[in-house]
Order: C-alpha cells, then structure tokens, then sequence
C-alpha cells in the first residue's frame, strides 16, 4: 500500500492505496465521487474525465499514486453555492443529453476545451471533443451547448 495526499474538489483526503489502482476506482470507491463514471477502462470513451491540476485527464488512465499532491476536480465539484457551473448549465438548457452516461466527462472535457480556446469554431468543438463518446446524441446538441457556454450560441 502507498499513502497519497490529494485535493478532491476543494477536500483534502489522505489514504492508503494499492500502487494498481486507478484514479476513477480511487475516486468512486475511497473518496466517494460516484459522478466520475467507469466506462469503458481503456481511455476510449472519455466518460471518466476529471481535471487534474487543471487539465482534463481521463482517469481509467491514470494511477492514484500519480496524482499524490495534485488536485483534482469531479463533476461534482462544479457547482458552486447551488449553482451550476455556466458548462452544466449549457448542457441542461440545450438538451445535451440523452442517457447521461458521458456527460460528466463531456462536461469536464468541454470546460477545458473553452480554457485553451475560449471562442472555439463548431469544427473546433468537434475535434476538442473527439476523445470523449457518445452513443445517444449525435453530438450535434453538445455542440450548441459548448457554443452556448463559451458566449457564442447559435
């Protein structure tokens, strides 16, 4: 076992982990943030995305042990004093959902596409995207969605 220390939306945790166990299981299982979902294990699907230290990372790919003295955001640190986070918001208002099963991690990856691109064109979106699935939507209302967050809906 190795002892990690980690920021978890605005929480400190120390724990014991198995040097194997992976970030996502870390955080559903130790730390409880069940909104970061497991997908697929492989880093295919994206629906495990969490910021780490700012930055998108897909945690299905990444050790807990890596992350010891790091920060990490979930989808469920967004909100804040009860409010959505302008991206969740984005997402509720334009329908950008069907089954919700990736929408934590388009949520996550989509706040850090706007971070690095603030007014990103609709092909812009659609490449920032391309690591995180979805199998229900079609993409089409994520797209507005992230327009609509980044102050350019159309």
């Amino acid at each position: 076992m190795t002892r990690i220390t980690v920021k978890v939306d605005g929480t400190n945790y120390t724990d014991e982990v198995e040097p194997r166990t992976l970030l996502v299981h870390y955080l559903r299982e130790q730390v409880g943030k069940t909104g970061t979902v497991v997908g697929c294990d492989t880093s295919n699907c994206g629906a495990c995305t969490v910021h780490l230290d700012g930055v998108s990372v897909k945690s299905c790919n990444v050790l807990a042990v890596q992350v010891d003295g790091g920060e990490v955001t979930t989808i469920e640190g967004l909100a804040q004093n009860g409010e959505l986070h302008p991206m969740q918001q984005a997402f509720h208002e334009c329908h950008a959902l069907q089954c919700g099963y990736c929408t934590p991690g388009m949520i996550m990856q989509s706040i850090d596409l706007l971070n690095n691109n603030p007014h990103p064109s609709e092909q812009e979106i659609r490449n920032g995207l391309e690591g995180n699935l979805c199998r229900c939507t079609g993409y089409h209302n994520i797209v507005k969605a992230v327009q609509q967050a980044a102050g350019g809906a159309k």
